[in-house]
């Protein structure tokens, strides 16, 4: 089983929105081997809790624009590490010291990493020639 193509493009516009509040280490993961839950986790990090609030309610925002509102939240208040529930893909938006204690990645190691395009910076409203 692989992620659906709907779960992939919501984990590119996920990424984008993260992207576009400056949200660093995104990363898409394929669980769907895994867990019958969600297709994609998309993880990325904020340097503080403003900034981890502030990338949650424009992934929430981009994601509801999309049609896919989070079921479930947690976290988003206290700013440590929110988690938006859409069904089809987990977001999991951590503070940078969040994200090296509980080390997702690591524990779904065996799942695929999605490729993402580049995603424009907000500074340079171009693309990155890389991919996350």
């Amino acid at each position: 089983m692989v992620a659906s193509t709907r779960a992939r493009e919501l984990a590119v516009a996920a990424a984008q929105a993260a992207s576009d509040k400056l949200a660093s280490d995104i990363v898409a993961l394929d669980v769907s081997e895994h867990i019958a839950l969600s297709d994609v986790f998309v993880l990325c990090s904020g340097r503080n809790e403003r900034m981890v609030q502030a990338i949650a309610d424009e992934v929430d925002r981009v994601l509801t624009s999309e049609g896919s509102p989070p079921l479930r939240e947690e976290g988003r208040s206290a700013g440590r590490w929110a988690l938006l529930d859409c069904g089809e893909i987990i977001v999991h938006i951590f503070h940078e010291e969040e994200r090296l204690f509980y080390q997702l990645e690591r524990l779904w190691r065996d799942s695929p990493e999605i490729l993402l395009p580049a995603v424009s910076s907000p500074e340079s409203g171009a693309s990155s020639p890389e991919t996350l």
